[in-house]
């Protein structure tokens, strides 16, 4: 069997993509699999790392600013999609695959649209509870059409009988994963109630802003604290903690880090995430059913993260804080309040775990065989 993979852009498109690869081999180690991505993205250098083959369009994403380089910018753009479905039909009839899934980013769009219209099961996963714009045009053309929030059943108007609910891949991934000793990575005590702090990989300004402010509360907490600054940020962030709070040395309860290899590890031995809100994030913590306080990013598309964050805070599975309300007292208030009430994260850490989806993987591939015997 042979499966065509193709998504891009960020690591929220390309992550579930690996975690479905990776249970299909496991399950099945004659499947061929071709990974089609951009030349710039971030899965060109992330795939390869895999062993997994790998071949690149050029691809860009339209601009929303129609002023006249945004005009002329997305005519150039035009050109590119149109020279891009040509060479897709090239690499589909070179690999000759039985299905092909698109987990979003612009190039999912031409891939998919050109596997479509030469009749192979194509299947499209859309993360987010707002539906991408790749995936709304794609809508009409493929076999089904994945999703990971009930919300973005109304995306898809016109298209509701290709939906079903399989979740995101990483949750799958991740489930299995138990409660560790990875805090004494970071000479934290593992048997001490301790909060995560992190704002994605690039870390977050508005977050790491609001720890340094707020660093003293946490310097005088009687629960540790393990917070991810992004590796840009780090050098000024640990000067800024010194200046304002002491050596980070002198607080054996706090330890700052500019990045984590295996955030899952940490999850499951963490008491709470405090965090955005991106669709992996949300699978991981869920799948792993771990209480959170939810920031979602205001610079994002149609503000999806608020909208995934809500699906959680409004099941009780996490507390949603608004960037704006980061200047308020609200943050330290309801990180203390959960850190020193166990009880209300254990039911927190419930309801996360209602949601979870961790069996997603198995899930789309029951998709995709469906539609391979239909």
């Amino acid at each position: 069997m042979k499966i065509l993979v193709t998504g891009g852009g960020t690591g929220g498109h390309i992550y579930p993509a690996l975690a479905l690869i990776k249970r299909m081999k496991a399950m099945n180690d004659d499947i061929e699999f071709l990974y089609v991505g951009t030349e710039r993205g971030l899965e060109s250098t992330i795939v390869p790392n895999y062993t997994i083959p790998f071949k690149a369009l050029k691809v860009e994403g339209f601009k929303r600013k129609l002023n006249f380089e945004g005009i002329k910018y997305n005519l150039k753009t035009i050109g590119y999609f149109i020279q891009s479905i040509r060479k897709s039909k090239k690499i589909i009839d070179e690999f000759s695959p039985d299905a092909v899934i698109g987990t979003g980013g612009y190039v999912s769009a031409p891939v998919c649209y050109a596997a479509a219209k030469k009749g192979i099961p194509t299947v499209i996963h859309e993360q987010n509870s707002v539906a991408g714009i790749t995936n709304k045009f794609l809508a009409r053309y493929v076999s089904a059409i994945a999703i990971c929030f009930k919300d973005a059943e109304n995306q898809f108007k016109g298209h509701e009988n290709k939906i079903v609910f399989t979740g995101n891949p990483r949750a799958q991934e991740v489930a299995d994963i138990q409660a560790n000793d990875s805090l004494q990575t970071f000479k934290l005590n593992p048997k001490q109630p301790t909060v995560l702090i992190f704002g994605g990989s690039r870390g977050a300004a508005a977050i790491n802003k609001t720890v340094i402010d707020h660093c003293q509360a946490f310097v005088e907490a009687d629960y540790q604290v393990l917070f991810v600054t992004g590796r840009e940020h780090y050098e000024d962030l640990s000067e800024k903690w010194k200046s304002s709070c002491g050596l980070e040395e002198e607080h054996s309860k706090v330890s700052i880090v500019p990045y984590i290899e295996d955030l899952p590890s940490v999850f499951a031995s963490v008491s709470l995430v405090v965090s955005r809100s991106g669709a992996t994030t949300l699978a991981e913590l869920t799948a792993l059913g771990v209480p959170s306080v939810l920031i979602p990013s205001p610079n994002v598309t149609e503000d999806h993260q608020t909208k995934n964050a809500r699906s959680l805070s409004e099941a009780g599975a996490a507390e949603l804080i608004r960037e704006d309300e980061l200047n308020s007292s609200k943050f330290i208030e309801t990180v203390n309040r959960l850190m020193s009430d166990e009880g209300m994260r254990n039911d927190m850490a419930a309801k996360a775990k209602q949601l979870g989806v961790p069996d997603a993987s198995d899930k789309i591939i029951h998709l995709l065989m469906t539609l391979l015997n239909g």
